[in-house]
This record gives C-alpha cells, structure tokens and sequence, in this order.
C-alpha cells in the first residue's frame, strides 16, 4: 500500500483506541505484529485485529454501552488488545498493573465502578465478532488509567481518545518495510508509558519482542541473538541491563535507545549509546553511536509531552536535562505566586496540551486541585525556564530538600554521586535537623566488594556540588524500594535511613539484632557540617 493511503488510514479525524487496530491492520495486515517471550506467540497486524473485535463481542454481551471495564489481567499484550477491544464496544476500560496489591485492585474496582473484572482473555473469546466499533467522539473519554498511588490511593485519570493516541498515529509515516527492525519491551501495559509504546510501535508497523516480566539477562539475550534494533525502558532498567554485563554483550545492533517514567542519567545514556551504533556496513562492521531518546510526561497528561533527543557522536550530557514539548503542548514555569519566572529562574512546570486528562473519575477536589484557575495542568515538577518554550528538568517539588534556607534538588545530588565508578544508585532523601530543618542523607548501592569506609563520598560529592548540597550521612543498601514501575519509593527510603540511623544511635548493648537492606553506614561528625545558612 502507498506511503500516503497507509497514512491517511491511521490518521483520520475519527480515529479512536476502538478503531486504531482495524485501521493498522488494513494497513500492515499479514506482517508480524509481536512476540511474547517465553510461549513464543506470535501474532500480525490482521490476527490482533480479529481478536480485538471478537473481545469487544464478548465484553459487550456482559456490559452496556458506557461502562467501565476493569482489565485485571497478568501483564502482557492481551492487555493491550483488552482495552482497545472494550474501546470498540463503547465501554471505558481501566487496566491495572499487575504489581499492584490486592487492596489497590479492589479499589479501582471499587473507585470505578466497574461492570465487568477481566482477570483472562479467555471470559471474553467465545463472544461473536462485535463488527463495526461504535461511532464515538474522539474527545470523549477513552480510559481511565490509575496513577501509581504513592502519595495517596491511586485516582483514575480520565483520558480521552485523542490525548492517549496524541501523535503517534503520525509514526505511520515510518518507513517499516525498507528496514528490519524490532522493538525489545518489557514494560507494564497498564503504566502509561507502557501503553504509549505499543501504540506508537503499532502505528508505525514495527513488530515488538515483549517480556511479560524484565528480567536483564533475558534482554540482552534478546536483543544480542535477534539483533533488535531498539529498546524502551526505565532508568532502572538500564542500571540493572549494566550491572548484568552489558559491556560484554555485542549490542551494535541497537539504533535507538529510549527511556521514560524517570530521570535518565546523562552518563549511564552516554553509556549505552556507545554500545549501539549508527549502522553496520559491510566488510566494516558497526559505525558510529545509537541514539538515545529520552521522553517526559505522566498519566495526566496520556503519555510523553516533550522528548530529548541526544544523536550520535553528541554528549549525552549536552544541555543537560533540557527538554522541548512535542507539537501541541505548551509549558510555563511559575513562581510560588503563580507568577511566570524569569528566563533561567526555578519554579514549578505547567502545561497545556491534547492529552491533558479530562480530570479525576470519581473525585472534583483532586481534579480542581490539579489545574490552576486558568486552566494549566500542575506537574509538581520543578523546571528552569529556557528560550524558546524549552525547560530544564530539575525534579519533583516534592524531593526539594529545604536546608537551613537553601534549596537542594534530590536529583542534582544523585546524578554527582552516581558519576563515582563505584555508585551503581543514589537515593538522596530529607530527614529532620535540629539546626537546618531538614537534610540530605543518601541511601547508596555500590559496586560488589567495595563498602563506604574506602570510598569518602564525602570528599567526591563536596568536590562536585556546594557544600549545603553534600549529604550528611550515607547508608549503604542492598537494594532501593521500588514501585511496580521500578521507581524509587522515597518515602520508603527515608523509613529505611532512619531506621539506621536509630539501630546506629541505640545503645549497643541493649540494641536488638536487626535485618534491614542498610549494610554499613559513615555518619558525619557535627562539626563537619557546613554552617547555619546551608
């Protein structure tokens, strides 16, 4: 099929999540769709598209039109295909991670209200073929997706057709027939960035291997033995894929690397795109670096809103985190009166665009408490204005430590303790002070066969960051606590920290033995610490 009768296909005005896998497959039909690792199933463009509309019979023989469907199922691409089925029959999917705790699936049950639990595809595959999808305004609500309830119970973020779709129809346009490519994804359907993924793969014809569950040694035989051409995943990801051997695997094949969900560390991206290449000539073998793409956005706002790109043979660390917002998104940086800071000023990220959510399901405080009175969706990330509508990423407001008057980013002191050979992760966090308020102590998990005592990260952390920045202590840890999205749980850390620092503090003789991920801790004498102003 041409170029443009495939694009206008994918790109048409009506274009909803219970269409999306009709229009594909007219385009891509018998090609390779995905592969799951482990069953080796493998289904093309035309099978995933009959299994869509035989799901969507089947979920419309138990609900009626409008109803919320609640896709509880193990992590896979049957989930994908869930959701955009109970889109065709009219019905509002919710799917759930599958790492979420009972307690947090019963209340997104409960919170949705939901007509019909789906736990297998198989309660819905002996439905008759639904048929044509329902004719439904492409700004109406298309999902809900739960955000990740680590400041509170998960809410259902209302996203419409057009905001979870966003550009991505427009990877059409990718030339997949003139390439052999393969996307490597082992990320939760039901996350955000997971579903954006299978999204834009699909639209742009390029066949997906997924891992239900990641697991690095398993990547990294996959992309080594299939030769894949890319990788999506998290920052944690890539530390785990490193500390797994990456450095000895032969990764040329990879042209594109992308990350999300979280801040990518520029020398860990630095990294892995020399492990790639530009391409592979005969006779010559690899040339060149891979690039690497690493995008931002959240569950408000349906996916990535702005993306940076590092090419090959640039620093991954040029411009720092400086990000541009994709077409149609918009962002300001405002001060604690709402007020827009001046360029090179420090204040909170808003923005506007197609995907912001419609709002809260179920909850009007949390949705007006989300917007400002003019309608900008509050990230509740800090950002430093730029030029030209471009920002700076600076972290979450939530992780500013506030230091005898001093601001200090949780990030900025990550990144300078990471960049020591033998800091595989830091997790900078506050905990009270007498003096200053609040200070930075970081949770640190370091190379095997080294400890603290041999590594002063005092010293290297106050030759790289101002002294108020420097943590007070560190607590050297097996493992970080995560989310099921593999994000750091901060909360847990400063638990984990001070919990140390209480054994450490206790009378040794009356101190209890303990189990805790804390291995060995280097407090910081008093009068070490920097003055009253820091």
């Amino acid at each position: 099929m041409w170029l443009t009768d495939r694009i206008a296909l994918v790109l048409g005005r009506d274009l909803t999540l219970g269409t999306l896998m009709q229009r594909i497959a007219a385009a891509h039909g018998s090609r390779r769709l995905v592969e799951e690792a482990g069953t080796g199933r493998s289904l093309t463009f035309a099978e995933a598209a009959d299994l869509v509309d035989r799901w969507a019979g089947g979920i419309a023989a138990r609900t009626a039109p409008g109803e919320r469907v609640v896709i509880a199922t193990a992590n896979g691409y049957d989930q994908f295909l869930l959701t955009l089925a109970a889109a065709r029959a009219g019905r509002v999917p919710a799917p759930v991670n599958d790492q979420m705790s009972a307690r947090e699936i019963d209340h997104v049950v409960a919170d949705s209200g939901a007509a019909l639990v789906l736990r297998d595809a198989a309660e819905v595959a002996d439905g008759e073929p639904f048929g044509t999808a329902v004719a439904t305004d492409p700004s109406s609500i298309a999902a809900l997706f739960y955000t990740s309830g680590t400041t509170g119970k998960p809410k259902g973020a209302e996203l419409t057709h057009r905001g979870l779709l966003g550009a991505m129809p427009l990877a059409a346009a990718f030339p997949s027939e003139l390439r052999k490519d393969e996307l490597v994804v082992a990320l939760p359907v039901a996350h955000i960035y997971g579903f954006a993924i299978a999204v834009g793969a699909a639209c742009a014809g390029m066949p997906i291997f997924f891992l239900p569950r990641f697991n690095p040694l398993r990547v990294l035989d996959a992309i080594e033995e299939r030769r894949s051409s890319m990788f999506a995943g998290v920052p944690a990801m890539y530390r785990m894929l490193l500390e797994a051997g990456a450095a000895d695997r032969d990764l040329s094949c990879v042209r594109i690397w992308m990350s999300g969900a979280d801040a990518m560390p520029a020398e860990l991206a630095g990294t892995f795109k020399k492990f790639g290449a530009s391409l592979t000539l005969p006779l010559v073998g690899p040339v060149g670096e891979a690039v690497f793409a690493e995008g931002y956005g959240m569950v408000e706002t349906g996916g990535g809103v702005a993306i940076k790109v590092s090419p090959p043979m640039v620093p991954a660390s040029f411009g720092g985190s400086m990000t541009a917002p994709l077409p149609g998104n918009r962002f300001k940086v405002v001060d604690e009166s709402g007020d827009e800071v001046a360029v090179g000023g420090v204040g909170e990220l808003l923005l506007t665009g197609p995907g912001v959510l419609r709002g809260y399901h179920g909850a009007p405080d949390a949705t007006k408490g989300a917007f400002t009175h003019d309608g900008w969706l509050r990230t509740g990330d800090l950002a430093r204005r730029g030029p030209f509508g471009i920002v700076n990423l600076e972290g979450r407001m939530k992780d500013v430590i506030k230091r005898g008057g001093y601001s200090v980013y949780a990030v900025e002191v990550e990144q300078a303790l990471e960049e020591h050979p033998d800091v595989l992760e830091a997790a900078v966090v506050p905990i009270p002070d007498e003096r200053d308020g609040e200070v930075p102590v970081a949770a640190v998990r370091l190379s095997a066969g080294t400890d603290l005592a041999g590594l002063d990260l005092d010293s290297w952390a106050a030759e790289r960051l101002s002294r108020y920045k420097v943590p007070v202590r560190f607590v050297a840890v097996d493992e970080l606590p995560r989310t099921g999205t593999n994000k750091v749980q901060r909360g847990e850390v400063v638990a984990l920290v001070s919990a140390e620092r209480s054994a450490r503090d206790s009378p040794p003789r009356k101190s209890p033995p303990r189990k805790s991920a804390a291995r060995k801790a280097t407090p910081k004498s008093p009068t070490a610490r920097p003055g009253p102003a820091s």
